[in-house]
């Protein structure tokens, strides 16, 4: 499974990285960033409306290639001027095309909060995303052991990072509930056959309550499609690939969220 590849690829990576700089001289860098309230992420993505999480991304396993120009700086600062309410930056460099070095760019040139995406394994690349200047983090239920996720999450709040646990199923929302998750993204991707469905948000919405931020990822094209999850309760969307291929990006946004601009001036 493409997980489990993903998982084994960052835990190499890890061990190399380890080696350039140690535990302790990236808990180090941290330590220089102030530390930020979580819960302000939560809050923006539980006021009233439909919240963009636009994402920065070269590649995915799924699609492959996906922008072979990638001025991530002008597309995240494209994103942070036209309404998003957070930008995700991939730094999975093997199936993804990311680097930690493009979140630590994007940080210093956007207002709105950052997520660093990427398969979390090690409390490491937590102290990372905050030398980084992230706001968010991902915690993916499906390849953490519960300890793990509990350990991480903990970790993670105590540094002041929002923390985005991604479930796919039933059995691992539940998981995401009882840690006491305040953010939960349903990834609308079966992991297995790679097919996507929009009814595994609108279903998992239904078992979260209205207190916890839900967010919609994965197959999320056009407006009809956030219209049916805003029907739904659903707090936020993360958009990745068709706001890549976007042109105008701007004009994709105010699409994607119903907002109508006018010209006249």
């Amino acid at each position: 499974m493409i997980l489990d590849d993903l998982v084994a690829a960052t835990k190499r990576r890890l061990t190399k990285g380890k080696a350039t700089e140690s535990l302790e001289q990236v808990k180090a860098r941290a330590a220089k960033v102030p530390t930020k309230d979580p819960q302000q992420v939560y809050d923006r993505f539980l006021a009233p409306g439909m919240h963009l999480i636009g994402e920065v991304k070269q590649a995915s396993p799924s699609k492959g290639q996906i922008a072979s120009d990638f001025p991530y700086l002008d597309i995240a600062k494209d994103y942070d001027q036209n309404g998003v309410t957070a930008i995700s930056v991939l730094t999975e460099p093997d199936y993804f095309k990311g680097d930690l070095r493009y979140l630590d760019e994007i940080t210093d040139e956007v207002t709105v909060p950052v997520l660093r995406k990427d398969f979390v394994v090690d409390d490491y690349m937590l102290y990372q995303a905050k030398a980084a200047g992230a706001s968010i983090v991902l915690l993916i239920v499906a390849i953490l052991t519960p300890q793990q996720l509990h350990d991480y999450f903990a970790l993670a709040t105590k540094l002041g990072l929002a923390v985005l646990v991604e479930a796919h199923d039933e059995t691992e929302l539940q998981q995401a509930l009882g840690l006491g998750a305040k953010m939960i993204g349903v990834n609308n991707r079966d992991l297995k056959t790679f097919t996507v469905s929009l009814n595994n948000s609108l279903n998992l919405r239904k078992l979260v309550p209205n207190n916890i931020a839900f967010i919609a990822e994965s197959g999320i094209h056009d407006r009809d499609n956030i219209a049916t999850l805003e029907a739904a309760h659903v707090n936020g969307v993360l958009v990745g690939e068709t706001l890549m291929r976007a042109d105008d990006k701007a004009a994709k946004i105010n699409e994607l969220l119903g907002v109508t601009v006018n010209d006249a001036n």
